[in-house]
């Protein structure tokens, strides 16, 4: 998707002009006061409120998403972005059962980080604290409108949204539903806010939100996540495109090789941390390339692949340069032939987006080595790339995956969404 269907302007009728975006910001800054003095069990109740907020109006959400999925299938959205859109009794509930995980988990504000006592006797700690307002864009993605607000809430933040026009609809409906929970058990609704109704002007204004804005997290496609980091004057967390590879050495074995590639390609073809570029070293290449993408091809699934793996498979597409830098979202994958380790690597660090990398094999040499000198937010052994997850990492749900290596990389939870604070208690010291 464009970035300009994230910031696509919307009919007139759809903004109050009492009520413009920076407004709605100024607001959610004033409530970042109220969310920050929340005790841990507060949060916890509200996060629970809107749980059960959530699955109490699943009719009403499946409703406003079949309008967008209706809408979408007209204007063309893709099938990677249509399931990313779609919201069924069973993804609901699976959003609903992410923020009760969410509120069960430790709350981070207040923890000591670190601290000391200077010699003339000053204690000193460092403690977490909220950031105050996150701004997140992102896409089609409804899942991200319940996820990211309730981990601001649960680290004590409030959040303003920025959805994009795809999932317009459900976005609306998720963010009342959430605000209805707050507000009926104690806190002001205004520390869930959406922009979403001022289309590019909304996007603009979390851009250059500085002094109301404290963080801005972009999910979504390279050019959106390139525009905001580019444009933006607020602190960015940049969460990157997934151009992501699996490398297969000699000792692979047949049912890993197998197995993990297809987990990490079909599973769920739309998400950045599926499988896009699989390189088999030539050692293994007789063995294990007729047998994977014979695998993949039961599932669908199209190889885009170099000579060799022509060569060797059935039903193969002639690979060009521009597969190797493709993050496809699709059901489909490249594949290529390598001499050495040496090689794998050197391609991962032309073409990868420093998302996700794993290497499948029994050599704990190769292993290792892997692990060391792959410089991406997570990097696997012997494990499919789809484990690259808030979720699957105990977060409970995520803020976006970081490929940018200052304050957070790799999936963000809580204690990402905090800042430190330094505290010193003393006697009546002085300095000399």
């Amino acid at each position: 998707m464009s970035v300009e269907a994230v910031i696509a302007p919307v009919p007139d009728d759809a903004v109050s002009a009492a009520d413009g975006p920076q407004e709605r910001m100024r607001r959610a800054k004033d409530a970042s006061r109220a969310t920050a003095r929340l005790t841990s069990d507060e949060k916890a109740r509200l996060l629970h409120a809107v749980a059960d907020g959530i699955e109490g109006a699943s009719a009403r959400i499946i409703a406003a998403n079949d309008r967008d999925l209706e809408r979408g299938r007209d204007e063309g959205l893709s099938d990677a972005l249509r399931d990313r859109l779609r919201l069924d009794e069973t993804r609901i509930a699976a959003l609903a059962s992410a923020v009760r995980e969410v509120a069960a988990l430790p709350d981070p504000i207040g923890q000591v980080v670190g601290g000391h006592r200077m010699p003339n006797g000053v204690a000193l700690e460092q403690v977490r604290v909220p950031f105050g307002v996150v701004g997140v864009i992102y896409e089609a993605r409804p899942n991200v409108t319940v996820d990211i607000a309730a981990l601001a809430l649960r680290s004590g933040n409030a959040v303003v949204l920025r959805g994009g026009s795809a999932a317009r609809e459900s976005n609306t409906a998720l963010v009342s539903i959430m605000r209805e929970a707050v507000s009926r058990n104690g806190l002001t609704p205004e520390a869930i806010q959406t922009v979403d109704d001022f289309g590019r002007d909304g996007a603009r204004a979390l851009m250059h939100g500085r002094g109301l804005i404290d963080v801005l997290v972009p999910r979504g496609s390279a050019s959106l996540i390139e525009t905001v980091v580019t444009e933006s004057t607020v602190p960015v967390i940049e969460t990157g495109a997934g151009n992501v590879h699996i490398v297969l050495d000699e000792t692979a074995p047949e049912d890993w090789a197998r197995d993990i590639v297809v987990n990490a390609k079909v599973q769920r073809p739309s998400v950045c941390n599926a499988v896009e570029t699989v390189l088999v070293l030539r050692p293994a290449a007789e063995r294990l390339v007729p047998l994977v993408t014979g695998a993949l091809a039961e599932h669908g699934v199209t190889v885009h692949g170099d000579d060799d793996v022509v060569r060797l498979g059935a039903d193969i597409v002639p690979a060009t340069e521009e597969d190797w830098a493709t993050e496809y979202l699709s059901l489909d994958l490249a594949m290529r032939v390598v001499d050495s380790l040496d090689e794998a690597l050197a391609h991962i660090r032309t073409y990868s987006t420093g998302h996700t990398e794993s290497i499948i094999t029994t050599d704990a040499r190769n292993a290792e080595r892997f692990l060391a000198e792959v410089d991406s937010a997570v990097v696997m052994a012997n494990a499919s790339t789809r484990f690259t997850d808030g979720g699957e990492f105990g977060f409970g749900a995520e803020v976006g995956i970081s490929t940018q290596k200052l304050h957070t990389r790799g999936p963000m939870g809580l204690s990402e969404l905090t800042s430190t604070k330094w505290l010193a208690r003393g006697a009546g010291q002085t300095r000399g």
